[in-house]
């Protein structure tokens, strides 16, 4: 069975190194309680400073599976109407790792007196590496030319933009997080990775009383990628007493899953997600573990207009 599973793993890992149409981009259970990691336009709508980080535990049981950690800072400049903020990404597939580096821009346009439009923009460089040479412990790959080598290790520039119209109630968020399509040299027969795609994120979200403790907030997210199927995930969540956070989703084609979080107070958030996959892999694999912290520097003079549910 050991076997079995390391094999299962560097098929997969070599098919993410080979396969130039792959979608690539992290994927998060939890992104609608931090949409800046695909849409810079949402920084500063907190009107608050925040600090969120994420770990993801994808495949968990599956040797060298894959990890994600992401940490966010957001912060709404004095005239409440310009936001920035910062984004670090660690993405990391068996040996290939992938370490994003991002500044966020945003500035809201009022529609109304509820509603308003944040029109972001962001960039940033990924530093991208792929340690190939350690795949020749595999017997099929030790005659390979292309497993002789390391891809090298480059930082590459990328730039995004994106919208966010939101009201006390509702959101529409439509992001490209990443115009340029990056590619990875290696030493080896120029053999390349286009290792950055472009990914076009269409997400939307709605809050429901129910009664006088009970919030209902159905949510969505699509994800388009040049040369892969059209995904979408679909979630619903229940907010408790304004305390708790509890609901599921689903992502075509991949998974499905259970969402919590608990709100200590008006600072300090902690969350929680499992998702359980669809796929021929769920045979060889734990599920996926996702751990979420947000804290938000509150003063007593600071005034929120309205309690943020999104």
């Amino acid at each position: 069975m050991k076997i079995l599973k390391r094999a299962t793993l560097a098929t997969l890992m070599i098919m993410g190194a080979l396969l130039s149409k792959a979608q690539q981009d992290p994927m998060y259970t939890q992104y609608i309680f931090n949409l800046q990691t695909v849409n810079p336009a949402y920084v500063g709508y907190w009107q608050t400073i925040g600090l969120t980080a994420i770990s993801r535990h994808q495949w968990v049981g599956l040797e060298g599976h894959p990890t994600t950690q992401t940490f966010s800072f957001q912060t709404p400049l004095r005239s409440q109407n310009v936001g920035i903020g910062l984004n670090v990404v660690l993405d990391k597939v068996g040996l290939e790792k992938r370490l994003s580096v991002s500044f966020d821009y945003s500035y809201k346009v009022l529609l109304s007196e509820n509603t308003s439009l944040r029109l972001g923009i962001k960039g940033g460089f990924t530093n991208y590496s792929h340690n190939l040479t350690e795949y020749v412990q595999y017997p099929d790959n030790q005659s390979d030319p292309v497993f002789q080598s390391n891809i090298d290790n480059k930082f590459m520039p990328n730039v995004g933009v994106g919208l966010f119209l939101s009201s006390p109630r509702y959101f529409l968020s439509l992001s490209l997080p990443g115009i340029i399509e990056n590619s990875y040299q290696s030493n080896v027969n120029n053999y390349s990775s286009r290792s950055e795609l472009r990914h076009v994120f269409f997400a939307g979200g709605m809050m429901f009383d129910l009664s006088d403790n009970v919030k209902f907030k159905p949510t969505f997210m699509t994800k388009m990628v040049t040369g892969s199927p059209f995904e979408y995930d679909l979630s619903a969540n229940f907010l408790l007493a304004e305390k708790f956070w509890v609901g599921g989703m689903y992502r075509s084609g991949d998974s499905y899953g259970a969402i919590a979080q608990w709100i200590i107070n008006k600072k300090l958030r902690l969350g929680y997600a499992y998702d359980f996959t669809t796929t021929d892999l769920r045979n060889y694999q734990n599920g996926v573990h996702e751990i979420m912290i947000s804290f938000e520097f509150v003063y007593a003079k600071h005034i929120i207009i309205s309690p943020r549910y999104f």
